[in-house]
């Protein structure tokens, strides 16, 4: 499995620690996906989905080099009440784990971990698309390539 794919996974897992206890207030019930859907696919929510991005290499010295890996996650949310809080809860509660799992074990096998997980731009839908709500939370990944 190429490191894209195992680095989407493991975040795929981080964020299935979002289940409504505290510290979080939204409940994913496992609905966190390393694949990218639109909302008129989705069947479930809420629900978390992601697909990479550009990905570039920083060559230092002494053949080091650094993967810089953008990730794309798409947050989805159905309320009648209000979509726009719900969704607003569920982009705190991502960026709760994402900040806990700065270093994040991806292969478990070979050790390989992320060395920072930087949160680039965040985008909603502000309220349009209700009862839906659409967010995107931009992420840089930055590991290490041995």
């Amino acid at each position: 499995m190429s490191r894209r794919t195992s680095i989407l996974k493991a975040l795929a897992n981080a964020f299935k620690v979002i289940d409504g206890t505290a510290p979080y207030k939204t409940n994913l019930y496992g609905e966190s996906h390393a694949k990218l859907k639109f909302w008129d696919e989705i069947e479930a929510y809420p629900a978390v989905y992601m697909s990479p991005g550009t990905e570039y290499r920083e060559y230092l010295p002494s053949a080091f080099k650094w993967g810089h890996l953008a990730i794309s996650l798409r947050l989805y949310v159905k309320s009648v009440e209000n979509a726009a809080t719900e969704l607003e809860q569920l982009i705190e509660d991502v960026e709760k784990v994402i900040d806990s799992n700065i270093v994040l074990t991806y292969d478990i096998e070979n050790n390989y971990e992320t060395a920072d997980i930087q949160i680039q731009s965040i985008t909603t839908d502000e309220g349009l698309l209700a009862p839906y709500g659409v967010g995107e939370v931009n992420i840089q990944v930055r590991y290490p390539i041995m």
